[in-house]
């Protein structure tokens, strides 16, 4: 006695159908997941008074787009910047710092200056900006 096997249809389903669908759902994921991350705490962001007349008093910081500082108009170098902000402070203790920077200037060479201001007890720095013209 002889047994015919039964021929085995070839399968139209293929493994590149549910790659497909992976893919869609990765994207779809990818779409609707926050890819920040948050904090465990509520965050606001401080709101920019521009527009509004700049705080009289203080020194002013320059910095230039090359990095280059100076400090009430006059140029200075950065070793010798603690010491005059140091003096000024001991003048008058509630003494305001505003840091003018050049539009061009980078973050790395204006962010040193806000910890430095408040390494050395300055309680008051005002970032100076130029509001967007509607034109």
């Amino acid at each position: 006695m002889k047994l015919n096997r039964p021929t085995r249809a070839p399968h139209s389903e293929t493994i590149v159908a549910l790659i497909d669908v992976v893919f869609f759902l990765m994207v779809f994921f990818m779409l609707i997941g926050r890819m920040d991350a948050t904090a465990p705490f509520e965050v606001r962001p401080p709101i920019a008074q521009s527009g509004r007349d700049m705080p009289a008093g203080g020194i002013t910081l320059a910095i230039a787009a090359d990095g280059a500082l100076a400090l009430d108009g006059e140029d200075i170098n950065r070793e010798d910047l603690a010491a005059a902000i140091t003096a000024r402070l001991a003048q008058q203790p509630d003494l305001r710092l505003r840091i003018n920077a050049h539009r061009t200037t980078e973050l790395r060479h204006v962010l040193p200056f806000v910890a430095k201001a408040e390494a050395l007890g300055l309680r008051d720095v005002v970032l100076v900006v130029t509001p967007e013209r509607n034109e």
